[in-house]
């Protein structure tokens, strides 16, 4: 019979599973985030946009992401956050996130190329993009906890080790 790990890779969750029994769950890496909520917790390699110009590009263009994949957007100070998908091929689920790592709102599936402004919320430091409908599949919702060492670790819900 084969081992829940097994199981878990061959149904696409080995790269999350297996970072986090590497170490990264316990630990935070510029390049992962991790989710926690009542499903469990999923770790994502993602890429950083924490200047003006990486936020303005995005993931404009791209015609794919690996499933356990995204870009984690910082912002120096808490601020109103509205994304848009201008030039964007891919759906994603955008999920805007406070500076203690809460997330605050989830825009689901947004549509690919559509120009109309999705709201995140006051007070804001982080949006995560995701592949559309990976929230839904793993169980993500508002009030669930992401670690980055980008959050404030004074106020984090979930600070890095």
């Amino acid at each position: 019979m084969p081992s829940t790990t097994a199981k878990r890779c061959a149904i696409g969750l080995c790269a999350g599973f297996l970072s986090a029994s590497a170490g990264h769950a316990d630990t935070c890496t510029p390049d992962r985030v991790s989710v926690k909520g009542n499903f469990g917790s999923i770790t994502f390699r993602v890429e950083i946009a924490d200047d003006a110009r990486e936020r303005a590009l995005g993931l404009m263009n791209r015609e794919s992401l690996a499933k356990l994949s995204g870009m984690l957007f910082v912002y120096d100070k808490p601020q109103p956050l509205s994304f848009w998908m201008r030039n964007t091929l891919i759906p994603l689920d955008i999920i805007f996130v406070d500076q203690a790592g809460k997330i605050a709102k989830i825009h689901a599936d947004a549509i690919p190329l559509d120009e109309s402004p999705l709201y995140g919320g006051p007070e804001l430091t982080h949006v995560l993009e995701i592949n559309g409908g990976l929230a839904k599949e793993f169980g993500i919702s508002e009030g669930d906890i992401l670690r980055h060492s980008t959050f404030n670790q004074n106020e984090a819900h979930w600070p890095c080790g």
